[in-house]
């Protein structure tokens, strides 16, 4: 008899590693939505912080490189870079997250999402992680 693959056992996620996302190797999270991403730090990445007390928020409208650091997230243990996994322009901001950093903890892939990049010409996710990728990663 032969199994289906295990993705399919276990539903839309491998552990806190969701399918329809793509990932850096850096712990950001990316979904697109047509021409623009939304970003945030992943579950992996949230826990090994601890309890997150602010967060340093892109300027809507200014322009990012992929890979450039352009927004920073402090929790109890240190603080910690975030990275443009595309190039474009900071179209929304989670601008919540000023008085409630701790969604990032409480809702990593939801309501602690960091902000929106709209790019140039579509979204190229070559360069990063699918959900097996970034598990292998992260040795889950």
């Amino acid at each position: 008899m032969t199994l289906p693959p295990l993705h399919e056992w276990l539903g839309d996620s491998v552990g806190d590693v969701p399918r329809d996302l793509r990932y850096t190797k850096e712990h950001e999270w990316v979904r697109v939505e047509g021409d623009e991403v939304s970003i945030g730090i992943t579950d992996f990445a949230q826990n090994a912080l601890t309890e997150v007390v602010w967060v340093e928020l892109p300027e809507v409208d200014s322009e990012v490189e992929v890979m450039e650091s352009f927004a920073s997230v402090e929790s109890v243990k240190s603080v910690s870079e975030i990275y443009a996994p595309v190039a474009g322009t900071v179209s929304e901001v989670n601008e919540a997250l000023e008085d409630e950093p701790e969604k990032i903890n409480e809702d990593p892939y939801g309501e602690g999402w960091i902000c929106k990049i709209k790019t140039d010409g579509g979204v190229d996710v070559s360069e990063l992680l699918d959900s097996d990728g970034y598990s292998a990663l992260i040795g889950d």
